[in-house]
């Protein structure tokens, strides 16, 4: 494992690396409520065969937070986009998690070609009609005027928030093997400014739903080899939203395991099994 920080368009960029520099490339952009950590037990699980990388957003993890930067979904793309060019990234898998999903989806939109592979683990869904149950409390809060949606979408920015969303309606047995220090951590990273960043991203959804269509033709015009592994006890995204990308990806690999939203912490053995097979098949190293 690697720690590095570089400067993207002189935003200070954090971002962690495993695995030998010529080898075949896997980008890792994260999630809400998190930041690269959530790839920490994964990168050194693959790093012998795959060069593995997982940024910090502008306003996330180790990141700076400038003020001249489009928070949005369009913007962290954007972002995205610039880190790979510095980086000199031309060929890569990309694993898409939660709002990594939305994020790491405009990328590949942005060139097709340097996209291998995908990986999609509980990434959130470009079909409105396949979201769980959560996703609808979200949605009550689009019919409230501008002032009073953003106040309570505020109301659900604090430290016991970032703790469900982490436990996100898994049952006690996986809940033991989520560590606290994923909301510790990531609530010890908010400020103010941050508060609002997240506050404007989560509003963005509601107008998010108007690129579900132009998601869903990158997915089934290209149709690039995909790995769906998912935990379907997820308030957000259960089977019925994995399920769904088979619509337009139908050679799609898609694998149940018996968890929620963070894989990664509860089935991590079962997710490098899976990913590895799958990447030495579609994203083999050079040699």
């Amino acid at each position: 494992m690697r720690h590095h920080r570089i400067a993207v368009d002189q935003v200070d960029t954090f971002y962690r690396e495993a695995g030998p520099t010529s080898a075949p490339v896997l980008l890792l952009p994260h999630g809400y409520p998190c930041s690269s950590y959530e790839f920490r037990n994964l990168l050194p699980r693959l790093a012998d065969r795959w060069r593995l990388i997982a940024p910090d957003y502008p306003g996330a993890g180790y990141s700076d937070t400038p003020e001249a930067f489009d928070y949005s979904f369009d913007g962290y793309a954007e972002f995205l986009d610039r880190f790979v060019r510095e980086l000199g990234l031309n060929r890569f898998a990309l694993y898409l998690h939660v709002f990594g999903s939305p994020i790491g989806a405009r990328l590949a939109i942005r060139a097709p070609e340097r996209i291998v592979a995908l990986i999609i683990q509980n990434g959130d869904i470009p079909y409105e009609d396949a979201l769980g149950p959560k996703y609808a409390e979200i949605e009550k809060t689009w019919a409230l005027p501008a002032a009073e949606m953003r106040a309570a979408l505020a109301e659900s920015i604090r430290e016991e928030t970032f703790k469900e969303e982490f436990l996100n309606a898994v049952g006690s047995e996986l809940a033991d093997r989520i560590p606290p220090d994923l909301w510790k951590l990531h609530w010890s990273l908010m400020t103010p400014r941050r508060r609002d960043i997240a506050v404007n991203l989560i509003a963005s959804l509601k107008e998010n739903r108007a690129w579900f269509p132009q998601h869903r033709n990158y997915l089934s015009t290209h149709r690039p080899p995909t790995l769906i592994i998912w935990g379907p006890h997820d308030g957000y995204m259960p089977e019925k939203s994995a399920r769904a990308y088979l619509r337009d990806l139908p050679d799609a690999e898609l694998h149940l395991l018996d968890g929620g939203h963070w894989l990664l912490e509860t089935h991590l053995d079962e997710v490098v099994a899976l990913v590895r097979d799958f990447l030495v098949r579609v994203h083999p190293h050079s040699a």
